[in-house]
Parts: C-alpha cells; sequence; structure tokens
C-alpha cells in the first residue's frame, strides 16, 4: 500500500476498536447478558463482551448462543439433503471460527474432530484458553493453512468472505478446496441480493452486472471491510474447481439474511 492507503488503514482500523469497544461497554447489554446467563443452563464458557464485538459487532450473549445454533442447524439440514449426517463426518474445519459462536455446537451433533482457524490471534487464544473440544490456530489474511491436502469432510466459512477483497477470496476458495478431502462440502454464507438495496446507485449498477461489490477493502478481514456478492458472480466464478450443490437466497441462518452456498468437492 502507499503511505496514504497505509494512514487510511491506521485511521479506520482505530475507529473500528473504538466503536467496538464502546458496544463492549454498553452498561444495558451487560445486564441482559447476565440475566441471561443465570437462566440457562450453559455448559461452556461464554467469551466477554469485547470478544463477542469483535466477531459479531454486538455484545448480546443471548444473540451469540442462537445464531451459532442456528448456523449449525442450518449446516446440518444442507448436508441432510445430500444424504450426509453429522455424525457422518470425520474432521470439520471453521475458516474464520472467531470465539467459537458456532463451532461450539458441533459436539452435541457429532464426534469429529473440531478444527477452527482465524486471523484474530486474541479470538483464537480464548478459544485454546476455555475450549477443550477443538484445536484451534491463528492463520494470516492470505493462504497457506498448515495442513495437508484432503484433511477435512466439511469446511465452512460463515461471514469471512464477506469481509475480503475479491483476490483474497479467490486464494482462499483455492485453499479451501486443497484441504477438502474428495466428496467432502465447502458452505458459504455471502452477502447477496437481500442486500442490495444497501448499495449505491454505482453499487447496484456493479452488483447487477454480475460484479462483486467490495468497501474497505483496506482493512480486509474485518467487519468494516464488507463485500456483496450477486448470484451470477457465484455461479460462473466462484466454484473453483469444486461443484456448486445449493444457492439458497437469505438462506443461511445464523448469519441473516446471507445467502447459503454448498459446494462439493469431486
Amino acid at each position: 500500500m502507499t503511505p496514504a492507503s497505509d494512514r487510511s488503514a491506521f485511521f479506520a482500523r482505530t475507529r473500528l476498536r473504538l466503536a467496538e469497544t464502546m458496544r463492549a461497554a454498553n452498561p444495558v447489554v451487560l445486564r441482559r447478558n447476565r440475566r441471561y446467563l443465570r437462566d440457562v443452563a450453559e455448559v461452556l464458557p461464554v467469551p466477554p463482551a469485547h470478544v463477542l464485538v469483535q466477531v459479531a459487532g454486538a455484545a448480546d450473549v443471548r444473540w451469540f448462543l442462537e445464531s451459532g445454533r442456528l448456523a449449525v442447524e442450518a449446516m446440518s439440514d444442507a448436508l441432510a439433503r445430500q444424504g450426509t449426517e453429522p455424525n457422518d463426518l470425520h474432521a470439520i474445519l471453521d475458516f474464520g471460527c472467531g470465539c467459537c459462536r458456532v463451532a461450539r455446537h458441533w459436539p452435541s451433533l457429532t464426534d469429529a474432530a473440531i478444527t477452527g482457524v482465524d486471523y484474530n490471534p486474541r479470538q483464537i487464544a480464548w478459544c485454546r484458553r476455555h475450549l477443550p473440544f477443538g484445536h484451534f490456530a491463528v492463520n494470516d489474511l492470505l493462504p497457506p493453512l498448515a495442513f495437508p491436502d484432503a484433511s477435512f469432510d466439511l469446511i465452512y466459512a460463515l461471514s469471512v468472505l464477506t469481509h475480503l477483497p475479491v483476490a483474497a477470496q479467490f486464494a482462499w476458495l483455492d485453499e479451501l478446496a486443497r484441504v477438502l478431502r474428495p466428496g467432502g462440502y465447502l458452505l458459504l454464507s455471502l452477502h447477496g441480493a437481500h442486500y442490495r438495496a444497501d448499495l449505491s446507485a454505482e453499487e447496484r449498477d456493479a452488483f447487477d452486472r454480475g460484479n462483486v461489490v467490495v468497501r474497505h477493502a483496506t482493512v480486509a478481514g474485518t467487519n468494516r471491510c464488507t463485500s456483496f456478492h450477486p448470484e451470477a458472480f457465484v455461479r460462473s466464478q466462484m466454484q473453483r474447481g469444486l461443484t456448486l450443490i445449493e444457492h439458497i437466497p437469505a438462506g443461511a441462518a445464523g448469519n441473516p439474511f446471507q445467502d447459503q452456498v454448498l459446494l462439493r468437492k469431486v
């Protein structure tokens, strides 16, 4: 990046951290979280507010737990439509796992080995300290991953490619395909047509022509960097040697109104 773009990225990241700090300190949300946790039988530790905000943009424990459960349910349903059940899986990779909003729900459904990777070392440190069921590692902003070829039966990236520029998305799709076993599944959630109304006129024109719209690419990997994927682009350019099985508009339960995309490695 140029010095000007370096400065722009620095200030954008600083603003993001300040906004996250303010949301994490919201006393109303913190009181609501304490009341909620008194009433639920949650076995695994729940991340503190500042960790939740980095992942979900909010410190709401109820939504953190419920959205993760809904995401696993939606993925299980997608696999079931292909004749695969959670207990058929041997190894699962949560790519962009954060503090395991989703992965924490798999052990009740399957004995598969659970692995989570994330670009944020603080999220991974929390997982390593508090979640004994999985293996957790930090990845770089760009590939590779430290896994052999054909390591996983299921890989999912929920609201991950939505925060990367297109070149990085392609690089990761190729890498995820590498570590996916033949016959295995890659499941993505993406900002699709539901979000078209949020785009500017210029962005809508690009979206309607089948192009990905990317905002704030200089802060790739953060929630501020946002990508919007038209279905035509998914179908024409995102298969990357995989077979597209399903594209369900606004179908990614637990990631509201994002499209759910299921691909398979032949």
